[in-house]
């Protein structure tokens, strides 16, 4: 009887290998000039490091990170529903105002009569009344001294 034969089948090679994938990632970041920015980079690292350090110790650079903080902070409050509503509530009252176009109707002042109709028309003031809350409450901030930003979101004194 003859003796069996111990033969492995090599599966398809299916694309290129890993050390092929390599260099030509390699030769593709050579030719957009990648590498030479990254050598470039990381030889000049002091260079680049003082250059970073002295634009952001400006007062300028750092009230504009102290100022995206607040902001972010301040975003952070806002549940996602309630900041969609408001986001889309603008889109929709600019959209409004800047479709509008005055008709015969009302190209004149109301007069005293037109204004005391307006002072009894209920779905005025329903427009009108949140706007003039928010009003109410945006004077009244404006009215606080200001704490530090990390004080007022959390609670925690911090010093000077």
């Amino acid at each position: 009887m003859a003796q069996r034969l111990n033969y492995e089948v090599k599966p398809t090679p299916i694309g290129p290998t890993a050390r092929e994938e390599l260099d030509t990632l390699l030769e593709t970041l050579h030719k957009g000039g990648v590498l030479r920015f990254a050598n470039d980079l990381a030889g000049s690292q002091h260079q680049v490091l003082k250059v970073l350090i002295d634009g952001l110790s400006k007062e300028g650079s750092l009230n504009a990170i102290q100022n995206l903080s607040i902001l972010g902070m301040a975003l952070s409050r806002i549940e996602p529903a309630q900041f969609y509503k408001i986001v889309f509530a603008f889109q929709s009252a600019f959209g409004a105002v800047s479709r509008y176009k005055p008709d015969d109707k009302h190209d004149e002042a109301p007069g005293v009569t037109g204004a005391y109709k307006m002072l009894h028309d209920d779905e005025l003031w329903a427009a009108l009344m949140p706007i003039i809350e928010g009003l109410k409450t945006f004077a009244s901030g404006l009215d606080k001294e200001a704490e530090k930003p990390i004080t007022a979101f959390s609670g925690k004194q911090t010093e000077q």
